[in-house]
């Protein structure tokens, strides 16, 4: 099969022919469709992501869409012919999606809803798990909950606001001057951090209280400002990037809590994967009512361009999350 192979950090990947994986026991092959392009994607190709564990060489690739070839040994979850996607592989020693096949655990997939194309379902998997351990998971989220999005329009962030909103919270986001109408769009309240200090924007939409739930996307100075940010006692701040050293002293002294989520954690350890299946079970059921749909960039990759996708994602030129086209 083609694949597009990294052979050594820091270098393009390399369109080549690898043997075709067969389904293990408790896996399935997966004819890919599309493979979601994120961030993270890009970090693992320069070597500047200690936390995959990636080895090499190695097919990168975190999410896929595509259909059921074959099932292993005591798979009875899904049959040749379903339409499947997830977050599958691309860290560790696990197969990633830039190939035309994956054999992949079972446990990872769900059903793709039917109201999303091959290419929006590719999309989701890594940003919706992100934003599912934090916001469902961790803090709860529900009706009379005040949430605050740093980072509304981004991958994590737009996917965020929809989960949130499906669960009956007041949403608010923060976002450059450029990209508060996306907000806009997507239901929540947007805050333009250009021009809003944080003191401002917790007066004018919190009373001065805080917000009872925040996730953070972005890191670094927006996590110490979350922490400024949460309600006395109650608030819980989230991050997908708490790494670096901060402060604790502003979340504290408000009584507030803090978490942190890793998404790749069950694919490192081999613990946990059945929650990220049935994760992808809750986004396929939001997505088939209409509550849950990803904002795609125009443009159109394939293997031969993948270079090109990665590009975009690192200038910075993306308009919605980008997809690679491996078949049909």
């Amino acid at each position: 099969m083609r694949a597009a192979v990294l052979e050594e950090f820091a270098t393009p990947l390399v369109l080549k022919e690898i043997d075709k994986p067969t389904a293990g026991p408790g896996q399935v092959l997966v004819k890919v469709k599309a493979s979601g392009v994120n961030p993270l994607d890009a970090k693992i190709r320069e070597g500047k992501a200690a936390h995959a564990q990636r080895k090499l060489p190695a097919v990168l690739g975190l999410d896929l869409a595509g259909v059921v070839e074959a099932v292993g040994e005591g798979v009875s979850s899904f049959a040749p012919g379903d339409e499947v996607y997830g977050l599958t592989g691309g860290v560790g020693d696990l197969q990633g999606s830039l190939a035309q096949y994956a054999a992949v655990d079972a446990r990872l997939l769900a059903r793709k809803p039917a109201s999303l194309t091959m290419r929006e379902a590719a999309v989701l998997p890594l940003v919706v798990i992100t934003a599912w351990e934090g916001l469902v998971d961790r803090a709860q989220v529900g009706a009379g909950h005040k949430v605050l999005i740093h980072g509304g329009a981004g991958g994590i962030g737009h996917v965020a606001i929809q989960i949130a909103r499906a669960r009956g919270a007041e949403v608010f986001a923060t976002e450059s001057t450029g990209k508060l109408g996306v907000v806009e769009d997507l239901g929540a309240t947007a805050i333009d951090h250009t021009t809003t200090t944080v003191e401002e924007y917790v007066a004018q939409y919190t009373g001065g209280e805080g917000f009872d739930i925040i996730f953070d996307t972005v890191g670094g100075a927006v996590l110490d400002a979350s922490f400024a940010a949460a309600r006395t006692y109650t608030g819980h701040v989230l991050s997908s990037l708490g790494w670096g050293t901060h402060s604790i002293a502003p979340l504290s002294f408000r009584g507030a809590t803090y978490s942190g989520v890793f998404t790749l954690l069950p694919m490192l350890t081999g613990r946990g994967r059945v929650h990220h299946g049935e994760i992808m079970r809750e986004a396929t059921a939001l997505a088939e009512t209409g509550m849950l749909k990803p904002l795609l960039d125009p443009r159109r990759f394939t293997l031969e361009t993948v270079s090109d996708a990665h590009a975009a994602i690192e200038n910075g030129t993306a308009q919605g999350k980008i997809v690679v086209d491996i078949e049909g």
